[in-house]
């Protein structure tokens, strides 16, 4: 197994992990865990592939990946209630899946189109919309509207893995150097609540007052 595919299947796995855990915090049943597991675990890599042009989808050409899904689902459906902050958890199991996914994401990006400018953008995206998907399902608030940096690590993984290798850095170097920059920047953001500034100008009007 090549460095990409472990990435890849860890990445799966890792958010597969975090949507079932949504689905313990929202007591679903059995079907409910499968559900956001599968959609989680895939949806990035799935939107990646149908913006890539890539037909089939990569879990319709190796359903291994669905099978991950829901033996990840049922692990935590039979042990989550072991664990006493399971949002914590969920945080932090989503910074693994998004440190891995915004490698696998950029490196299929760089491989289908040889743009770096394609491969970044590929890489948030596949890192990403397995998170957005699974709160916008389970009713959670987006991690997208948490205060600290989220897609900037995606970026900063994406783009560390795309400059080492067009560096002439080895496959392996830099899949390890992009992941481990996208999850120190998203650990430092969850522990120390790194944040980029916000916008604190005058909001717009609301628009009953435009009219």
């Amino acid at each position: 197994m090549t460095i990409l595919e472990l990435l890849d299947y860890a990445g799966v796995a890792v958010f597969a992990a975090t949507g079932a855990l949504s689905a313990s915090r929202k007591q679903l049943d059995i079907i409910g865990f499968l559900f956001l597991a599968a959609a989680t675990g895939v949806g990035g890599g799935t939107f990646r592939d149908l913006v890539l042009g890539a037909a089939p989808v990569f879990w319709v050409t190796n359903p291994t990946y669905l099978l991950v899904c829901c033996g990840v689902g049922l692990i935590v459906y039979f042990t989550a209630h072991l664990f006493e902050s399971r949002y914590r958890l969920l945080l932090w199991l989503d910074a693994i899946g998004l440190s891995a996914y915004s490698v696998m994401g950029a490196a299929k990006g760089l491989a289908a189109t040889g743009s770096p400018t394609v491969a970044i953008t590929t890489g948030v995206m596949t890192a990403s919309v397995g998170g957005i998907l699974r709160d916008l399902l389970a009713g959670e608030p987006s991690v997208l509207l948490r205060p600290e940096i989220y897609v900037t690590a995606a970026l900063c993984g994406a783009a560390v893995f795309t400059a080492l290798t067009f560096a002439g850095a080895s496959l392996a170097m830099a899949s390890v150097i992009g992941a481990l920059a996208a999850f120190a920047v998203r650990g430092g953001a969850l522990r120390f609540a790194w944040c980029i500034p916000v916008y604190r100008h005058q909001p717009g009007r609301h628009p009953d007052d435009v009219m």
